[in-house]
């Protein structure tokens, strides 16, 4: 029997490619299911919410998550909201959301945040990625 991982995936829509290819990987892996909790990108929080209004919709999105997938490129360095997703999936629920964070494709540095609060790092291989999202799930 094949289990179906709840996942939300913290991306910034600056680097939406990222978060594509990523989808496209977990898409095409043979006896992998999941669902994807990330706010999409036509959401209108992104536009017309206040940032309390973000942080609410990222910790419902995050609720039902067994992984909080992050993309540990360096820009995640200046992302405000890589630091509230952090915050939410360690602090928010009475137990915490293990993060996994994945090395981009040719990136010898990583994010020092995603660094310090990943239960796991992994490169930017599909083995690797579900493997990651199978031990901490």
């Amino acid at each position: 029997m094949s289990r179906d991982f709840r996942l939300f995936i913290s991306h910034s829509w600056s680097y939406s490619d990222q978060f594509n290819r990523l989808k496209n990987l977990l898409d095409n892996r043979s006896y992998f299911y999941y669902t994807d909790y990330s706010i999409p990108q036509d959401d209108p929080v992104h536009t017309s919410g206040s940032d309390r209004a973000l942080y609410q919709a990222i910790k419902r999105h995050i609720s039902p998550c067994n992984v909080v997938i992050i993309l540990a490129g360096v820009y995640s360095s200046y992302s405000r909201w890589i630091d509230s997703e952090i915050f939410i999936a360690n602090e928010e629920f009475s137990k915490r959301k293990p993060i996994l964070g994945i090395r981009p494709w040719g990136n010898v540095n990583i994010s020092q945040k995603v660094q310090e609060n990943a239960d796991l790092i992994v490169g930017w291989n599909t083995e690797s990625i579900v493997d990651g999202i199978r031990k901490l799930g």
